[in-house]
């Protein structure tokens, strides 16, 4: 599975983002699709993550005010984030688990976002 993402950049505080990233090659089977981030000197965290069936859950800091949305007939997933703060600064990166016999795990190339107070 190749993930391509795009949307970051920069914005202010505040604002918003909207992240996007589609899903090619091996497709069968994708379980669920999320998205993480890693600040400077910080772990990896979830961000948001939807499963097949459509639940989803949210990483604590972003709760209220980001939404996870995916299209499985494109095989694309989307993160809109609103009221945007500097502790939002990081590299978020699309993440893509499939499930046939065994999960597999794959990773997109990060985009940075970063936020301006």
């Amino acid at each position: 599975v190749q993930l391509q993402a795009s949307g970051g950049g920069l914005v202010q505080a505040g604002g918003s983002l909207r992240l996007s990233c589609a899903a090619s090659g091996s497709v069968f089977g994708i379980d669920v699709m999320g998205w993480y981030r890693q600040a400077p000197g910080k772990q990896r965290e979830l961000v948001a993550r939807v499963r097949i069936g459509g639940s989803t859950d949210y990483g604590d800091s972003v709760k209220g005010r980001t939404t996870i949305s995916r299209d499985n007939a494109k095989n694309t997933v989307d993160l809109q984030m609103n009221s945007l703060k500097p502790d939002d600064t990081a590299v978020y990166y699309c993440n893509v688990q499939t499930l046939i016999e065994s999960r597999r795990v794959y990773w997109g190339q990060g985009t940075q976002v970063t936020v301006s107070s």
